[in-house]
C-alpha cells in the first residue's frame, strides 16, 4: 500500500464500471479501502435484475452504505422490512430482496468489501 494522500474519482477514474438492467455500479480501491457508487433506476428490483446474474434466491451479501438520493425498499428473507431514504446509513444482512421506490433513481455509496467486489457478477 502506498503511503500518503491518495484519491480516486468514481466518475472519471473508477476501477470498474458494472452495468446491469436498470443500473450501474462504479468501484474504486484506494489503498485498502474499497467503495462503490450505485445508481439504480426506477423499476430496478434485485430479484428481477440481479438474481438472473448471480443465481441465488435472494441477495447473499451484507451491505454497509449510505443512500444519497431516491428511496429503496428492502425485505429480508425472514419477512422483516425497511425503507431507506436520502442520507440514511444502513446495514442490510445477507438474505434479502430490494427495489427502487418511486420515480427517482436511488443513488448511494456501498462500503462492504464483498459487495463492492462481487455485486452483480456471476
Amino acid at each position: 500500500m502506498a503511503d500518503g494522500l491518495q484519491k480516486k474519482n468514481l466518475d472519471t477514474s473508477p476501477d470498474e464500471t458494472r452495468t446491469f438492467d436498470h443500473g450501474v455500479m462504479k468501484t474504486a480501491t484506494v489503498g485498502d479501502f474499497e467503495v462503490a457508487r450505485e445508481v439504480l433506476e426506477p423499476g430496478w428490483k434485485w430479484s428481477e435484475d440481479i438474481k438472473p446474474i448471480v443465481g441465488t434466491d435472494s441477495c447473499q451479501f451484507q451491505h454497509y452504505g449510505v443512500l444519497l438520493s431516491g428511496r429503496m425498499k428492502v425485505v429480508a428473507d425472514d419477512g422483516s422490512e425497511m425503507e431507506v431514504g436520502p442520507n440514511d446509513a444502513y446495514i442490510i444482512p445477507p438474505g434479502h430482496d430490494a427495489w427502487v421506490v418511486g420515480d427517482e433513481p436511488a443513488s448511494g455509496l456501498e462500503f462492504s468489501r464483498e459487495a463492492v467486489e462481487r455485486f452483480a457478477k456471476g
